[in-house]
């Protein structure tokens, strides 16, 4: 199993070192998003859905998952730090 990543970072802080030197309204036109969108996710004020994930896997080259991973991964390390009440395991009909 492999070792969760107490505090990975935003998808993106990854993605603007990506697109380092790169304009960011060039970037959001060449993949079909508003400036807005990207910037929020540049901002780490936004996600990565998997449209996004797909849209920039193919104009980066890399894996379709792998902007969506880093998401999924961000998301839930940040939804394990809140605090849940105590939940009971339901029971199994008989």
């Amino acid at each position: 199993m492999p070792t969760e990543m107490y505090n990975p970072a935003h998808p993106g802080r990854v993605l603007r070192a990506y697109l380092e030197g790169m304009n960011v309204t060039h970037v959001a036109k060449h993949i079909g998003v508003s400036r807005v969108t990207l910037s929020k996710v540049l901002n780490c004020r936004g996600g990565i859905s998997a449209e996004m994930s797909i849209r920039l896997s193919a104009a980066l080259g890399t894996h379709p998952s792998f902007w969506f991973e880093m998401q999924t991964d961000y998301d839930f390390a940040q939804a394990r730090r809140k605090k849940i009440p105590d939940i009971a395991l339901f029971s199994k009909a008989a």
